[in-house]
């Protein structure tokens, strides 16, 4: 006999790829509009579904708010180990610094996404950073300081160069048409973000530097 429940447990192609839709254009509209300027009806409009086609998938705003938070973490965190996987920090820096601009580059309205929730004091989404974020980077910082007991690198505030690099990158995400504008281009090119990496790697690389 069949197991019923085992087989519709997975979802099917059809379903997936309107997910992806749904999960795509909210995204695009909560990095507009933030949360509060976005409805669900708003995103059914776009994809031309009605609402309660999309409520089948996810069964609020808040919900599926969050699975598009889920999505940029996924995807962030899939490439934050540059650090504590490696056995050299300047390689690791260089690294850090050239994916963590690399997902600012690619992921631009999610990026956009998870500044809105942060800088409202990530009212929906605080579990979920303390419970992910912070244990990787309470482990890059042992990390450094690991180096600099080795002798490796000169001791500084590791917390705060996270945050540093942290703001640093993340304003090519945050801040990418508005120094598109100053630089008198559309959009900022791959040859800018690489400038970028080579300034912010050598910059910090010289703080650590011994």
């Amino acid at each position: 006999m069949t197991d019923i429940a085992t087989v519709t447990r997975i979802p099917r192609a059809a379903t997936l790829r309107k997910q992806e839709a749904i999960l795509a254009e909210a995204e695009r509209q909560f990095a507009r509009f933030g949360f509060e300027g976005v409805s669900l009806d708003s995103i059914a409009a776009v994809l031309d579904m009605s609402r309660q086609n999309l409520l089948y998938h996810w069964p609020s705003k808040e919900e599926l708010y969050r699975a598009v938070l889920d999505s940029v973490m996924d995807e962030w965190m899939a490439c934050m180990t540059a650090i504590t996987e490696a056995s050299e920090p300047q390689a690791a820096l260089n690294a850090y610094v050239e994916v963590k601009l690399r997902f600012s580059r690619d992921r631009a309205t999610g990026n956009a996404v998870f500044t809105r929730e942060i800088m409202a004091g990530a009212p929906r989404y605080q579990d979920v950073l303390k419970a992910r974020v912070m244990p990787l980077l309470h482990a890059d910082v042992e990390r450094f300081e690991r180096w600099a007991d080795e002798g490796l690198i000169r001791r500084v505030d590791f917390m705060h160069l996270m945050f540093l690099i942290w703001s640093s990158t993340q304003a090519y995400a945050d801040l990418a048409p508005q120094f598109a504008l100053y630089m008198g281009k559309p959009r900022l090119e791959d040859a800018d973000f690489e400038a970028a990496r080579q300034l912010i790697t050598s910059l910090i690389w010289r703080s650590l530097e011994l």
